[in-house]
């Protein structure tokens, strides 16, 4: 099962804990989602291949025509936050109403009800595990923010699985599509998407996926925007994994979907036996707000 998705936001939301005085900033911005998108669409309409894009609620508003052309090709369409803020950031009333104006948002184009999320960043992690009980609240039926190693922003390390798993939470449960996760020499990674994507050289990335049962993506359009503006204000290592390698991402990704055959969330949940898959209890890890 090779699963294939996309996060669609534009080149400055490649940062998710920001000073809301940033958000004034947004809209003085060069708009740029247009150039990732045409090649994104591109890329699975030659191969006939489909995919689940999550999208900002930001870019439903700003971007409408975006959003229905997407939905006019029959891509499932999900939710990536309202505005792009690391889901650890906000209390719960915060995550709540930044998710339902996001779902909102994108149900007012699509007429379609919205059941999958993704947090931005993969930003669900032990401390704000009650993030699930809204997406329960909302409607979202599965969820794909699971990161089972380390990371700045987010990830359950002590996870050992990253296949098709429940998550079960103070009574709700939510079928879960988490990050796969591949291991050299004890160091957990993930190669199908972000800057190991662009890091590791395709042969490397083409045998990963090659020997695993299961792999999730997933994608931006600025990964495939070399010219994009470099954003002010970021660290060294921010900008090594945000901008390294952009030159070469698109013949990538153009040589994976022709290499594997990938499906998206929507016809992946319909395959999976949900009656036959592990249960991940996180009552252990709340710290509940």
């Amino acid at each position: 099962m090779k699963i294939l998705t996309f996060d669609i936001e534009e080149w400055f939301h490649i940062i998710h804990k920001y000073p809301e005085d940033i958000l004034d900033k947004w809209d003085n911005y060069e708009v740029r989602i247009h150039k990732g998108m045409d090649k994104i669409l591109q890329v699975l309409s030659e191969n006939d291949v489909k995919a689940t894009f999550f999208v900002v609620g930001y870019i439903a508003r700003k971007h409408p025509e975006i959003i229905k052309r997407i939905h006019d090709l029959g891509f499932e369409i999900a939710a990536h936050s309202d505005m792009h803020k690391a889901a650890y950031k906000q209390s719960r009333k915060e995550f709540k109403l930044d998710l339902s104006d996001c779902i909102s948002s994108i149900e007012n184009i699509t007429g379609e009800k919205v059941i999958s999320y993704r947090a931005p960043a993969f930003s669900i992690k032990k401390e704000n595990v009650w993030a699930f009980e809204v997406l329960n609240e909302l409607g979202i039926e599965y969820d794909a923010s699971i990161f089972s190693a380390k990371r700045d922003d987010g990830g359950f390390d002590d996870f050992e699985l990253s296949t098709p798993l429940i998550i079960k939470y103070n009574g709700i449960s939510i079928k879960e599509f988490p990050m796969s996760i591949d291991t050299f020499m004890g160091r957990k990674f993930v190669a199908s998407g972000g800057g190991y994507f662009r890091f590791f050289p395709y042969w490397f990335i083409r045998k990963l996926l090659k020997d695993a049962d299961y792999t999730m993506t997933y994608f931006h359009p600025r990964d495939f925007d070399p010219s994009q503006p470099i954003l002010d204000g970021l660290s060294l290592k921010r900008k090594f994994k945000s901008y390294y390698n952009l030159g070469t991402s698109y013949v990538k990704l153009r040589q994976l979907v022709y290499d594997f055959d990938f499906i998206d969330m929507r016809e992946a949940a319909e395959i999976v036996n949900w009656n036959n898959v592990p249960i991940i209890d996180l009552n252990n890890h709340s710290n509940d707000k």
